[in-house]
């Protein structure tokens, strides 16, 4: 388990991460979800112990992180822009990485790589951002690390590759002890592989939970009442986050339990009523506004 307790940092005397808490749950894809420059990398650097807090504590297994050789073994982390030395080849990555991680499994490697149509012959620096994803992807994979920390794995790789990324994941957990941490502003590839949440809104945690929890107190309703101050008068009893309206067709996101909101919404008998379920990104909209933050126009 990593716990992030009330951690700050800030360069040049900018708040990049401020007084962030939360904990990352063994086995569970967690999923670190943010629009650009909300803190998302530099959170993650501090994790896997590239920097240091300027205050706050960063523990995995109850020990710090930060300086930690024995606990750093246990980690991998894949950057947005992967870094290769000049001329190195496919061989050179997979001794470095042999000596750097005990568990490194060079045969694995070897076969992923075939896999996935990688020269070995070609030099990584001619590789394009995509094919450098692929490699640190599986590089983290056979490392045997017990968490592997991945910035915008999915930007730059194709559909086919996204979804292959995302079901060895899913099969990495199911063989052995394995947590990835996957920070993204693409709401839209979280949506299928995440247990659980946290949302970074300038550079602070607005929330953090297990993403089916989010949805049983997080509902979108489409309603039509036989008039508008019928309507008036059930809204009113409800926690509204968000409030459409066309015609006599309401669209309205409510925190409530299921049972309690369809219950408030029956007392005014209404002609129409739907539940709709919501996507990751409409809940990253709804929370983050909720924090005073209007975004409809940043996300795509």
């Amino acid at each position: 388990m990593i716990e992030i307790r009330d951690v700050s940092k800030q360069f040049d005397r900018i708040p990049a991460v401020n007084h962030v808490s939360f904990t990352v749950e063994d086995n569970a894809v967690f999923g670190l979800i943010g629009v650009n420059g909300a803190g998302k990398s530099t959170l993650l650097r501090m994790i896997g112990g590239i920097y240091k807090p300027d205050s706050g504590d960063i523990l995995m297994d109850q020990e710090p992180v930060f300086d930690n050789v024995r606990i750093k073994k246990d980690i991998f982390y894949i950057s947005d822009e992967q870094y290769y030395l000049d001329n190195a080849s496919l061989t050179d990555v997979k001794n470095y990485y042999n000596m750097v991680y005990s568990r490194f499994d060079k045969p694995r490697f070897d076969s992923m790589i075939r896999q996935v149509n990688l020269d070995p012959k070609q030099k990584i620096h001619t590789y394009s951002k995509g094919m450098r994803k692929q490699l640190s992807m599986i590089a983290g994979i056979c490392s045997g690390t017990r968490y592997l920390l991945c910035d915008e794995t999915f930007d730059g790789l194709d559909p086919v590759i996204r979804r292959m990324v995302k079901e060895l994941l899913r099969y990495e957990m199911t063989k052995r002890k394995f947590t990835p941490i996957v920070a993204s502003h693409n709401m839209r590839e979280l949506e299928d592989i995440c247990d659980r949440i946290g949302i970074l809104y300038r550079g602070g945690m607005i929330l953090s939970k297990d993403l089916d929890e989010v949805r049983l107190r997080l509902h979108k309703v489409q309603c039509v009442y036989k008039n508008q101050e019928t309507a008036d008068t059930v809204f009113r009893n409800l926690d509204i986050i968000r409030k459409e309206q066309r015609g006599s067709l309401h669209t309205i996101t409510v925190r409530s339990s299921r049972e309690e909101l369809l219950q408030k919404l029956k007392e005014g008998n209404p002609v129409f009523c739907e539940m709709i379920p919501l996507s990751l990104e409409e809940i990253f909209i709804n929370e983050t506004e909720a924090a005073g933050y209007e975004i409809t126009n940043i996300i795509g």
